[in-house]
């Protein structure tokens, strides 16, 4: 499988992987070792470091890169502060800017997120804003620095699919310079090989894994998922057309 680099750092895997709503930190541990997921997101506010027996840390793989996000925050100046006391924290700096002011829908605010990243990409942050699929936010977050751009493909949790296709679609054709990843939305292991399909470079998933029966398989399931989608999309899908016979119509036996 091709590489992808993102902040200078090479993956094999194109399966990140989200670490809520898990039943228990030992099957979150388990679940990420067995996916082969390279890129996990943590929350801030889930990580106490006065706790060091039961520290959410202590329960992610040391060959894995966090990828700290900033859910809670409302607005950009929030986002920035989760993103540095992450940092200072001890997660690095990578971080997932999640900037939400909506709690019906729970869209992410365009507009602060990338003031956000503005900030904290200037800071030497690596950047990876979650965005609705829109052109013109998705080229100011590349202007701005970001690392690579995460467009939405449902409402977050939804399960719903890749509901923004056609838009998700003209962003994987305009931007070119930057890796793009569909985050949020994504209910099946199909799904996420018909984003790696389309061309796009990963797939972020938590919900549809944390909450399966089995969350371990679940997650290997949308391993090998994006592995077959980057295959497919590689090996160059034939183009869609009328109907055409696999096999030659001439040379039929007939009864003279």
């Amino acid at each position: 499988m091709d590489e992808l680099i993102i902040g200078g750092q090479k993956l094999t895997s194109r399966f990140f992987l989200g670490t809520g709503k898990f039943a228990s930190k030992k099957i979150m541990r388990e679940t990420i070792a067995q996916s082969g997921a390279q890129v996990v997101t943590v929350a801030l506010r889930r990580v106490d470091i006065q706790q060091n027996a039961e520290n959410f840390l202590n329960f992610i793989p040391q060959n894995v890169q966090i990828l700290a996000n900033t859910s809670g925050a409302r607005q950009a100046d929030e986002a920035v502060r989760i993103a540095r006391l992450s940092q200072a924290a001890g997660l690095g700096n990578w971080v997932k800017i999640e900037v939400i002011n909506d709690s019906k829908y729970l869209l992410p605010d365009d507009q602060e997120t990338l003031k956000a990243t503005e900030i904290l990409a200037s800071e030497g942050f690596v950047v990876l804003p979650y965005v609705t699929p829109d052109l013109y936010t998705a080229r100011a977050l590349v202007k701005a620095g970001a690392a690579a751009v995460m467009p939405l493909g449902a409402l977050i949790g939804s399960g719903q699919g890749l509901q923004t296709k056609y838009l998700l679609e003209i962003l994987r054709q305009e931007i070119t310079e930057t890796p793009l990843i569909v985050d949020a939305g994504l209910g099946a292991p199909s799904q996420a090989a018909a984003a790696l399909e389309m061309g796009f470079d990963a797939v972020l998933v938590n919900t549809a894994v944390s909450l399966a029966a089995d969350p371990v398989e679940m997650a290997r399931a949308f391993g090998l998922a994006a592995q077959a989608g980057r295959a497919a999309y590689l090996a160059g899908k034939m183009p869609a057309g009328n109907a055409q016979a696999s096999s030659p119509l001439t040379g039929f036996l007939h009864n003279e």
